[in-house]
């Protein structure tokens, strides 16, 4: 199978999620081999590889950076690349992060689906995990375990009536990611929100964009599209996280109430010893 890029530039505009600010995005080809790339336009070009390594912040959104550049909330916008299995691209932004628009991985699906696919040179690769990895953070933890097929199992308790336990098993495809997880929005709760704003976070968070919990029910039923959306947004932003890994894979992740820090920390887990996995060629 050989690597894919994009066949023409597209773009889009919107809120970013936690800096309030206008953002245009443009997601444009590369060059077979260059990998997921964003760029920020508006700091002199700069450009940043979408890598598990270059990860410099994980609170409310995982952050990559190159020197003083940075670029913020790269899950959506990851997950759906995976998603498309696009190997090489561009992101380039006017800002600071991606704008959040419909804040699921869905919009960005389509806005590759307008740019449509080019094949270029070079094979595209899968991480196969060979022995379990697994990181643990107090009652928190991510694993990923060897598999014939990329599978996730999630599961997610928050102390909210609305929220609760959710659970799920999923198993990856380009066509089941469309339809099962990429819809999914992000959620936050109304309590949190004028702490997370006096923190410069969360400023361009509406009910257009984010699932709202209150203290007992959603504030904003009407935007609900799974019954059990909440677990879904996790696993999502876990695809988002895994992957930084510039790969595919061939693996089971496992995670229990784990975020962009403990993903990320899974990721460094697995390259750390190179006995933990081999890069194959997928066909």
């Amino acid at each position: 199978m050989t690597r894919r890029t994009i066949l023409r530039e597209v773009t889009c505009e919107g809120v970013a999620l936690h800096a309030g600010c206008r953002v245009r995005a443009a997601l444009l080809p590369a060059t077979a081999g260059q990998g997921i790339v964003f760029r920020r336009s508006d700091l002199g070009g700069t450009q940043i590889p979408a890598r598990y390594d270059r990860v410099r912040e994980t609170r409310l959104g995982t952050v990559i950076s190159e020197g003083p550049a940075s670029v913020g909330v790269i899950e959506h916008v990851m997950a759906a690349i995976f998603g498309a299995g696009i190997d090489d691209l561009i992101v380039s932004l006017d800002g600071p992060e991606p704008p959040i628009l419909d804040g699921d991985a869905l919009c960005w699906l389509e806005l590759l689906d307008q740019a449509g696919v080019a094949e270029q040179t070079g094979t595209r690769l899968a991480l196969r995990l060979l022995r379990p990895v697994e990181v643990v953070r107090g009652d928190a933890s991510a694993a990923l375990v060897p598999s014939d097929l990329f599978i996730l199992d999630f599961e997610i308790h928050f102390d909210s009536p609305v929220v609760g336990t959710q659970h799920l098993v999923w198993q990856f495809s380009p066509g089941t990611f469309r339809h099962d997880i990429a819809p999914a929005r992000t959620f936050g709760f109304t309590h949190e929100l004028e702490a997370l704003r006096a923190a410069g976070l969360a400023r361009g968070a509406s009910l257009a964009n984010t699932l709202a919990i209150g203290d007992s029910c959603l504030v904003n039923p009407g935007k609900v599209r799974f019954p059990d959306e909440f677990v879904r947004h996790k696993i999502l932003d876990a695809m988002g996280d895994l992957a930084l890994a510039g790969a595919a894979f061939i693996a089971r992740f496992e995670g229990r109430r784990s975020g962009h820090a403990l993903n990320n920390a899974l990721v460094r887990a697995v390259f750390a010893e190179a006995e933990n996995y081999e890069m194959v060629e997928l066909s």
